[in-house]
């Protein structure tokens, strides 16, 4: 790789650089969450900014196995780890912690000649119940994503946002029609179908969301009884009752328009936003993420007590800026990541892939 190619933040001896093809680990030979077609790729998550069809090598976390090969592909070359579990590549130590994300997501902490590194992925810091909650690790450069870096983020409690669906999900029963509720396929369809109460009527489920359904279920993550539309026993009276989950992709199709009278909402952080429900064109808005907001942002940071600090995706400025004028030497990396409420409606995102090595077998011990 020329010098120009790195990054201006970068410098001699660090433990993740960023490269065209993504946060490559130069000791370890191997990248974070690459964009484009690498040898050996460690992924944080299976969201389709992260996870890309045709790496010659994935290392993840056990809980992500079946979301990476249902959206991958059954035969790719997956490696997998438990949390905390350490395997030794390069000289490099890896490990994965909990990020909080989704199903099997992971912090990524990188040891070498001392120095300890954790990519974050994508987080949040509030347990939802789908996935195991999120941990901080020390560490002496930590890099974060900032997508709700802003103050104007802050996330109602779980209570607080399933009461909210429930009372909505209930009036519409009681008023005889469905209730359509837009959310990403992948970690928050899982969230919503753990969290209100099964008790106010049917939940149907669009195609998009019923496998990914399969895999929580087969990972032990309880969720409530759904249906297709197109099972035999769902009938017009029971479609007037029921909470309808489907991608933000699937509005204003055929399969939303066969509800007939219905209600429609749509779940995302941006919901924060006045003019985003009005942009969307629904009736109802819900402020949900699965990303840190504002507040978990900093608690998280400062968790780790790391003094330096590489922001990616999102508001990295807003973020960098505040990291700076409180103490800490605070960067930002370029990345191609992206929204996956906007950007990933569920199809990986492919790239072509040359043949790999697996990483080296695991080491005796448990990196802390």
């Amino acid at each position: 790789m020329a010098a120009s190619d790195a990054h201006p933040a970068s410098v001699a001896g660090d433990l993740v650089i960023a490269r065209p093809e993504g946060l490559y680990c130069p000791p370890g030979d191997f990248y974070i969450d690459p964009w484009r077609t690498v040898a050996r790729a460690v992924i944080t998550h299976a969201h389709s900014d992260h996870a890309r069809v045709g790496h010659g090598h994935y290392l993840a976390h056990t809980d992500s196995e079946g979301t990476l090969r249902t959206r991958l592909g059954a035969d790719i070359n997956l490696q997998t780890l438990p949390y905390g579990e350490a395997i030794a590549h390069n000289g490099v130590r890896i490990s994965l912690h909990p990020a909080g994300h989704v199903l099997g997501s992971a912090q990524v902490r990188l040891e070498h000649g001392g120095r300890v590194w954790v990519a974050s992925g994508d987080y949040k810091t509030e347990p939802d119940g789908t996935c195991t909650p999120f941990e901080p690790v020390r560490c002496d450069t930590f890099i974060t994503e900032s997508t709700f870096g802003l103050p104007i983020y802050r996330w109602p409690t779980q209570a607080e946002l399933f009461a909210e669906i429930n009372d909505w999900w209930r009036r519409n029963a009681d008023e005889g029609r469905a209730s359509v509720l837009l959310c990403y396929a992948f970690g928050k369809a899982q969230r919503i179908l753990h969290g209100v109460d099964p008790g106010i009527g049917p939940i149907v489920v669009h195609g998009a969301v019923e496998p990914l359904n399969a895999v929580y279920r087969a990972a032990g993550v309880a969720l409530p009884p759904t249906f297709r539309v197109s099972d035999p026993e769902v009938n017009p009276q029971m479609l007037k009752r029921a909470l309808v989950l489907a991608p933000p992709s699937a509005q204003g199709t055929p399969w939303i328009r066969r509800f007939g009278n219905y209600s429609d909402a749509f779940a995302s952080g941006w919901m924060q936003l006045r003019g985003t429900r009005r942009r969307r064109g629904v009736d109802r808005g819900f402020v949900m993420s699965d990303h840190a907001d504002w507040p978990g942002l900093q608690k998280a940071i400062a968790g780790t007590g790391a003094e330096r600090v590489f922001v990616t995706h999102g508001s990295v400025a807003i973020l960098v800026r505040w990291l700076t004028e409180n103490g800490l030497e605070a960067q930002g990396f370029k990345t191609e990541y992206g929204d996956e409420d906007v950007a990933d409606q569920g199809d990986a995102k492919p790239v072509a892939g040359p043949d790999a090595a697996a990483l080296d077998p695991p080491v005796a011990d448990a990196a802390s």
